[in-house]
């Protein structure tokens, strides 16, 4: 089964917004600002979250190489998602888009 994509918009302001949006994807980025985020702990601090939400933010981020994907193959294994450089360049907008959003 073929994958259809939405057309890509001529203005990066509004691609830009589009990967950031969703429930739970600003959120993610926002916590991952401070350093590399777990599922079982995203799942904690986002009240009102679940798994298949999560997880489908998570690869949207992923997919958008916003944020990278690390097993840790410490005992007990378990996978850590950090901002890659493409999501560490989006930290000013972000926090320029937070702080507008709390003068509003």
């Amino acid at each position: 089964m073929k994958e259809t994509q939405a057309p890509q918009s001529d203005c990066p302001a509004e691609t830009l917004l589009k990967q950031l949006s969703g429930k739970w994807k600003p959120q993610i980025f926002r916590l991952a600002v401070d350093g590399p985020v777990r599922f079982n702990s995203l799942l904690r601090q986002l009240e009102g979250s679940n798994k298949q939400s999560i997880s489908t933010a998570l690869k949207e981020l992923e997919d958008q190489e916003l944020l990278v994907k690390t097993v840790v193959a410490l005992k007990p294994l378990h996978i850590e998602y950090a901002l890659s450089p493409k999501g560490q360049a989006m930290i000013p907008i972000f926090r320029q888009l937070e702080s507008m959003g709390q003068s509003a």
